[in-house]
């Protein structure tokens, strides 16, 4: 008896599987993205230049990225909140002449010293959130304000040259490591770490992206978003003062120049790391890596020689596209939300 074979018909729905492997895939190309740019720009630099990829450059290449990388830590709070902070470009310079003045000039105990310094820090961070969240004045004009009154204090304060030589403290961060990894790479890596539990681990975090998302629903919701707000700016305010230090390690002088026009580099490490300059969204991962993203083009012009003036140009260019890539990001995750739900 010959046994009959039904042939079902061909299913034009997605097999579940798959739909979740391409689903998937969009994400990493999401999340991910920058890594693989990265990884592509290293392999280009690599070819283009032997001296890249060697354990020296690399090492130089990521302490460079240290400090730049805590500053965009502390600034990724301020713009997942839909926030602005240029006020950075002028903390690492008061910081900087301040703690060595006071501990070479005034000969008062490095810790202390180094404890107002960090304090001036608060102190500039809580006039921000102060100014912007009860005087109602934009966060742009607001901190463009503390950023030329911070370069001004440390101008005045320092006489407008170099304080040196530093104290002792100074040249042990700079020389210090653990298995050969400097010590700068691990305070970025360990604030690295606790930036992200907040964000992800506290009603903090949790309630900054709702914030940022949509300031009006968070305050029907409950929450209080003028705290929140405020708070960000003070802990952006305490990195650039922490990452004032590490420059002046590195730099083993105390310079009201200091970090003059960083506040466009750490801006656009952040915003191309992944974190929306609309608020809401923004994640650790993306600003680490775009702060060793934007270094390796520093590293680049070097290494292939060409003019330092085209830094800027290049990095010009870079925000440029950031932001492009941040509303093509958008537009792509309402298109994408819009088909989930239909």
């Amino acid at each position: 008896m010959s046994q009959s074979t039904q042939i079902a018909p061909a299913s034009k729905e997605p097999r579940p599987g798959f739909a979740r492997r391409r689903f998937d895939a969009t994400r990493l190309l999401q999340d991910q993205g920058l890594v693989i740019v990265m990884v592509i720009f290293g392999g280009i630099l690599s070819l283009l230049s032997p001296t890249f990829l060697t354990t020296t450059n690399l090492l130089n290449l990521l302490l460079q990225a240290s400090a730049l990388g805590v500053m965009a830590l502390g600034m990724m709070f301020v713009i997942i909140g839909a926030g602005i902070d240029l006020s950075v470009g002028g903390i690492p310079a008061l910081v900087s002449v301040l703690a060595i003045g006071l501990a070479v000039r005034s000969e008062l105990p490095i810790w202390f010293a180094l404890l107002v310094a960090v304090f001036v820090g608060v102190a500039v961070g809580a006039a921000n959130g102060f100014v912007i969240t009860k005087l109602g004045i934009a966060p742009l004009i607001a901190t463009l304000g503390t950023l030329s009154i911070t370069i001004g204090l440390a101008f005045a304060y320092s006489g407008g040259t170099s304080i040196v030589p530093v104290p002792d403290f100074y040249n042990l961060l700079r020389r210090a490591n653990v298995f050969g990894i400097p010590i700068n790479i691990i305070i970025l890596l360990v604030l690295a770490v606790i930036t992200h539990l907040v964000l992800t681990r506290t009603t903090f975090g949790r309630s900054l992206y709702a914030v940022g998302g949509n300031r009006q629903a968070a305050d029907m919701a409950g929450i209080r978003t003028t705290r929140i707000i405020f708070f960000t700016y003070v802990i952006s305010a305490v990195a650039a003062a922490i990452a004032g230090i590490l420059f002046t390690a590195r730099l083993a002088s105390g310079s009201p120049q200091m970090g003059l026009g960083i506040e466009l580099t750490v801006i656009a490490a952040v915003v191309i790391g992944g974190t929306s300059l609309f608020g809401g969204r923004g994640n650790v991962l993306g600003t680490v890596v775009g702060a060793v993203l934007i270094t390796m083009v520093t590293n680049a012009i070097n290494l292939l020689g060409v003019p330092t003036a085209w830094d800027r140009v290049l990095l010009g260019v870079v925000i440029v596209i950031a932001a492009l890539l941040d509303v093509l990001r958008l537009n792509f995750h309402e298109r994408w939300m819009s088909r989930k739900t239909s």
